[in-house]
């Protein structure tokens, strides 16, 4: 499935290997892949995730690749159709956001902007990579 096809989110299946691998050992029988937007970053936005094995109130929940992923309500219109990918580079590896809604990102992948959206409540601007 090609990202921005649909109103779900998907992993790749390089992400979903490392992502059943880490959520497996975190030892939470619950343990989603929380993925998130938060204002920063050099661009606007920056994309966040974690494991997560609570469930919130306007939550949305995806099923990909034996992966559970959820997203925050105030996050899903900046993610909605997005896919995580799992890439390996020469300066080692690490989850990215293919995102069909991002008009522009920074050059190290974990920052973007959209046109005409408001960014959400966050600690405020920060530099690229923190």
């Amino acid at each position: 499935m090609q990202p921005g096809t649909n109103d779900a989110m998907t992993v790749s299946e390089n992400a979903a290997a490392k992502a059943v691998e880490l959520l497996s050992s975190s030892g939470k029988p619950d343990a989603a892949l929380r993925v998130f937007v938060k204002s920063g970053g050099c661009s606007g936005y920056q994309y966040g995730m974690a494991i997560d094995d609570r469930r919130l109130e306007g939550d949305r929940e995806f099923e990909s690749g034996g992966v559970r992923l959820v997203v925050d309500p105030r996050s899903w219109p900046l993610l909605k159709g997005s896919q995580v990918d799992y890439v390996e580079t020469l300066m080692g590896g690490g989850f990215q956001v293919v995102n069909p809604n991002a008009t522009s990102s920074c050059g190290c992948g974990h920052s973007f902007r959209t046109d005409g959206a408001e960014a959400p409540d966050g600690e405020g601007a920060s530099a690229c990579g923190s």
